[in-house]
């Protein structure tokens, strides 16, 4: 019983810290991007880089598979190159964790860096910093604040992602069972004292990361 309780709590903090890492990586290039970049089908691009923040889950899971399955050209090349199809393993759990959470940090990056006075980006410039100096040593601890939030607030979010999970990767235990799909099956099968324990130490989990935010801001 110690080990099918612990399996899924190690296994989804896993999987939200490694989407987490990605996410925070892509969100920082990607927000900074569009914060300072005006384009024609920007509003068409950000719409669609928001969109899995208000798609249901299911939806989501759907459209991973339809993406990733082996029927379409990439989940084809997958399958030619690794041996095995991308559904139902624990990479299909990190790749729905990271849809569903980049919105939170796409949309905290943006604000961030949005929020950075150009004027002291220039005054840098001019005493001689590159742009790469720039962005290291004043657009980012301006802006670490806005990023610290997204990246707690994603990695949460992909510790609690459910449907997208369940419809992509499966429910597997020891292999892609998280605490959320955990939660669902022990009440399935009418094991409520496992649910319990999982739904605490979910609640424990996300309490401690949100409160984190709050402490530092």
């Amino acid at each position: 019983m110690v080990q099918s309780f612990w399996s899924p709590i190690f296994l989804s903090i896993t999987i939200a810290v490694t989407a987490g890492i990605i996410v925070v990586i892509l969100g920082i290039i990607i927000g900074r991007l569009m914060a300072r970049k005006y384009f024609t089908g920007k509003t068409v691009i950000e719409t669609l880089l928001m969109l899995p923040l208000v798609l249901p889950p299911t939806v989501v899971g759907f459209l991973l598979i339809v993406i990733f399955g082996v029927n379409s050209p990439i989940g084809h090349l997958i399958t030619q190159l690794f041996g095995q199809s991308l559904i139902f393993t624990w990479f299909a759990a990190v790749i729905a964790a990271i849809v569903v959470s980049f919105p939170l940090m796409y949309q905290s990056a943006k604000t961030g860096f949005e929020s950075v006075d150009h004027e002291i980006e220039d005054a840098a410039k001019i005493d001689g910093a590159g742009n790469m100096q720039v962005f290291l040593k004043v657009t980012m601890p301006l802006a670490i604040q806005a990023l610290i939030t997204g990246g707690v607030l994603s990695i949460t979010r992909a510790l609690g992602e459910f449907g997208a999970t369940l419809m992509f990767a499966g429910n597997i235990p020891g292999k892609t069972q998280t605490v959320p799909t955990a939660i669902y099956l022990a009440m399935d099968s009418g094991n409520m004292e496992m649910a319990w324990l999982w739904v605490g130490s979910i609640i424990i989990l996300s309490y401690i990361m949100l409160f984190a935010i709050y402490r530092r801001t």
